[in-house]
């Protein structure tokens, strides 16, 4: 079988919906399980503010397994690990339904986040495989749309069935279809499995996995009285991206190429996006966490106030375009990462007498430079990226992304834990404290890394 398709026409026409449902899938999953925490916290007998781990077992997941998406396609065939995906992703969603305690939750999120960290990538691969170049921004428009209607509903669907059904539905939803994907997978994906495949990184691979895991847990366990289990994991995370510096310079075939980071545009793009995404990256659970335990409003009014924050961000795109043109990448990242931090710090002003109407306007402002930054730093990442080093690039940029959230869920949960350590009811007088002092702390992180956009050349 080679990586050359040529679909029938029927094939042609609903291959994208069965890619475009899986991406929703993992999207509205990605979203729905933010408004959900308090409710599944006071269920499994929890603190709402160490729920996070939830959400960390899952982003350190897919983060790790993503690398070798690809090389799994092409060894087994793509039809294979996508059937398979969704049938993790299902089982995992399964057990999720089933569980009655936080760490039997976190286990049954890390099998479901298995098969989400091959969906996404082999289905892209598939893709760009099985359509003509001609024809590849029309259906990639398409098979990405259900990516931004995710997050748009994800919060709000979540708040509602936690407050008037349960918060195993959540879960349950996923079944109906991912069942039907699995079926169409069988029916209408092509199974590329290219001649010629390149080995595998195998080293490569368990390098920087280790240290994706040992950088996550090193951030969450911060808060914690000692500083010992800290400071092994992050001396473990240095040592790791140490050992794979050293490997992936003598390696013919590395998991990643260093001689990406010459490139001056990639380099602060991948490191602008891990830093300046931890601000970003913690208010889906931030946000709707501190409208419940913080202010008492109702799983369904937390999750529509999230609506904005995606909703104005879609209502940018049109301009995105000239707006870079006009004023290039270095000027609309700076000053963008600027206002960004000073919007998620102005998060920290909130309080049980703020109108919901002026949280829903900043959190409208705080969806425009979401946008912008996302869009502008995704296009000057690969910008300067040539056709070798394509594969490798968007690769490290996808983990890089993962990881951000990942450090941004982790460091905003031991946020609160360290300035809220009680193990108390919900209503204890330093909720909203240490709700202010996370949002201020993420948004100086934010703002800080403005100094890393400033290294890009001015025509960039």
């Amino acid at each position: 079988m080679t990586t050359q398709a040529v679909l029938d026409p029927r094939t042609a026409r609903l291959l994208p919906w069965l890619v475009a449902v899986a991406f929703f899938m993992q999207a509205l999953d990605g979203t729905i399980l933010n408004t959900a925490l308090p409710i599944m916290a006071i269920d499994l007998g929890e603190n709402p503010l160490r729920m996070h781990g939830v959400l960390i077992a899952y982003l350190i997941t897919v983060a790790i397994l993503i690398p070798a998406s690809g090389w799994l396609a092409d060894r087994f065939g793509s039809r294979k690990i996508f059937y398979t995906a969704i049938m993790l992703f299902c089982l995992g969603s399964l057990l999720c339904t089933q569980v009655d305690t936080l760490d039997s939750l976190i286990i049954a999120r890390i099998i479901q986040a298995v098969g989400g960290a091959l969906m996404m990538p082999v289905g892209r691969l598939v893709v760009l495989r099985a359509y003509p170049r001609s024809d590849l921004v029309r259906v990639m428009s398409f098979v990405t749309l259900p990516g931004l209607v995710g997050p748009l509903i994800g919060p709000t669907i979540g708040g509602w069935l936690v407050e008037y059904a349960s918060w195993r539905w959540i879960f349950a939803i996923n079944l109906p279809i991912g069942l039907l994907g699995a079926y169409a997978t069988r029916k209408l994906m092509p199974d590329f499995r290219p001649a010629k495949r390149p080995r595998f990184d195998v080293a490569g691979f368990v390098l920087f996995g280790a240290f994706t895991l040992s950088i996550i847990l090193g951030i969450e366990s911060l808060s914690q009285d000692s500083l010992l289990a800290p400071g092994w994991l992050l001396g473990i995370a240095v040592a790791a991206l140490t050992l794979y510096s050293l490997h992936a310079s003598r390696s013919k075939h590395p998991l990643f190429a260093l001689s990406l980071f010459r490139l001056r545009s990639f380099s602060v793009g991948i490191s602008g996006t891990l830093m300046s995404r931890l601000g970003s990256g913690a208010m889906p659970f931030l946000t709707p966490l501190m409208m419940q335990v913080g202010l008492g409003h109702s799983p369904s009014v937390a999750g529509m106030s999230m609506i904005p924050l995606t909703l104005t961000g879609m209502a940018t795109k049109p301009f995105m375009s000239g707006m870079i043109r006009r004023f290039g990448y270095r000027a609309v990242l700076s000053c963008n990462t600027l206002a960004q931090g000073g919007l998620i710090c102005s998060m920290a002003l909130v309080g049980p007498q703020t109108s919901l109407w002026l949280i829903i306007a900043l959190l409208s402002l705080i969806g425009v430079a979401n946008y912008i930054q996302f869009t502008a730093m995704g296009t000057v990442t690969l910008t300067e990226l040539g056709d070798h080093q394509a594969s490798s690039g968007t690769g490290l940029m996808s983990v890089t992304i993962q990881l951000s959230i990942g450090l941004a869920v982790s460091m905003a949960g031991g946020l609160l834990v360290a300035f809220n350590p009680g193990e108390g009811a919900l209503a204890q007088p330093s909720v909203m404290d240490a709700f202010s002092m996370a949002y201020l702390s993420l948004g100086a992180l934010t703002i800080m890394s403005t100094l890393l956009f400033l290294r890009l050349p001015r025509k960039v």
